[in-house]
């Protein structure tokens, strides 16, 4: 058995996707710029974050972030509780001529990332060198691991 199909010439009224895209690609334009810039209304932002590894070793953590370009003097390394946080920004250099294409990072960027408990943090070091920020983060001695020796019995 088959059922009758009902057509219409008209289309629903409201239904308009050119207008329904172009609204949603604004929205996202200002939600990226808030990312990238900082809100508007408290002139904060994280900007972009850095490519970074963290290592565990028997007495410390060490964080190591790829940051090619920046000037010590743009940067801030600090550790709040448990928190490591480190932020700047990469100045960008004045061009002479035309730019035709960009791949480098330029801008204020941040990176965090959360320490577990047992670390001195009065002994935390931090050297930038060839383009990479080392934070080495030392453990305590009760966070260290110990061997413990089994006895037979």
């Amino acid at each position: 058995m088959t059922l009758p199909v009902l057509r219409s010439n008209t289309a629903p009224a409201d239904y308009e996707p050119l207008r329904e895209f172009a609204a949603l690609q604004q929205r996202m334009t200002a939600l990226l710029s808030t990312v990238l810039d900082g809100n508007p209304l408290t002139g904060t932002g994280t900007g972009w974050t850095p490519l970074a590894d963290v290592t565990e070793t028997d007495d410390a953590y060490l964080v190591e972030i790829d940051l090619p370009g920046v000037n010590r003097r743009d940067l801030t390394v600090e550790v709040a509780g448990h928190q490591l946080r480190v932020s700047g920004e990469i100045v960008e250099k004045e061009k002479v001529g035309w730019l035709r294409h960009r791949t480098r990072r330029v801008g204020r960027f941040s990176y965090q990332t959360l320490l577990p408990g047992g670390i001195e943090a009065e002994r935390i070091s931090a050297d930038l060198a060839d383009g990479v920020l080392s934070v080495r983060v030392p453990k305590t001695d009760a966070a260290r691991p110990r061997r413990i020796a089994v006895n037979t019995g």
